[in-house]
């Protein structure tokens, strides 16, 4: 099992509670593939963008930590690439030490 840090921001056009119901989709995402996420997600809310994405200014932002095997949110990615609502993930392998301090370093796992 390995901890990873994925970051998504959600198309801004939107209602919150309709973004909200993404940060849902991505957690039973995530737990159907034999992932967990860990704590809850950090909502950021709506915040203005640093440059438009598909012609958007603005957007949802929520940080997931997240623990699972290598290759296991290969598919969890592919729905949010394909997605017109969410305008950019970033997913993040989190160093050992990083993910230790986090408490998110599972028992038994290997380097």
């Amino acid at each position: 099992m390995r901890a990873y840090e994925l970051m998504v921001i959600v198309s801004g056009a939107l209602d919150e509670n309709t973004a909200h119901g993404w940060v849902n989709n991505i957690t039973k995402s995530v737990t159907s593939v034999g992932g967990s996420v860990h704590g809850s997600p950090d909502w950021w809310g709506r915040r203005r963008l640093a440059y438009p994405i598909k012609k958007q200014n603005d957007g949802y932002y929520v940080i997931f930590n997240i623990v699972a095997d290598g290759g296991m949110l290969d598919e969890v990615e592919r729905t949010m690439r394909l997605s017109e609502d969410v305008l950019r993930h970033k997913l993040l392998r989190l160093p050992d030490h990083e993910a230790q301090r986090r408490g998110m370093s599972p028992a038994g796992a290997t380097k």
